[in-house]
């Protein structure tokens, strides 16, 4: 299982656009292949920042699979206006689980 991890920063003022893009978007992450689930986070000490958390089968499925398809482009349109600037992405892989 492979975790995406993408910090997001928001323009002032377009917190609830950006939520609402990407409540509309949740169903292409759905039938994205080998999206497993994701869910956003708003920090709390600057709520203009956000991270999205997206479970993967293989990084292959977000980098190739998700990010050459009509979907990622629609995820785009959904939530691009309110990036601040381009969101940072990484993908990670559990090393130690705790409880």
């Amino acid at each position: 299982m492979i975790l995406e991890i993408a910090q997001i920063d928001i323009k002032p003022g377009m917190e609830s656009d950006f939520e609402a893009g990407v409540k509309k978007a949740t169903p292409l992450f759905q039938r994205a292949k080998g999206c497993k689930g994701m869910e956003l986070q708003r920090s709390h000490e600057k709520p203009g920042r956000y991270r999205l958390f997206v479970k993967w089968d293989t990084v292959e499925n977000h980098t190739v699979d998700f990010r050459g398809s009509p979907d990622f482009q629609e995820w785009r349109a959904c939530v691009g206006h309110c990036f601040a600037s381009p969101p940072e992405v990484e993908h990670t892989k559990q090393a130690v689980k705790g409880f």
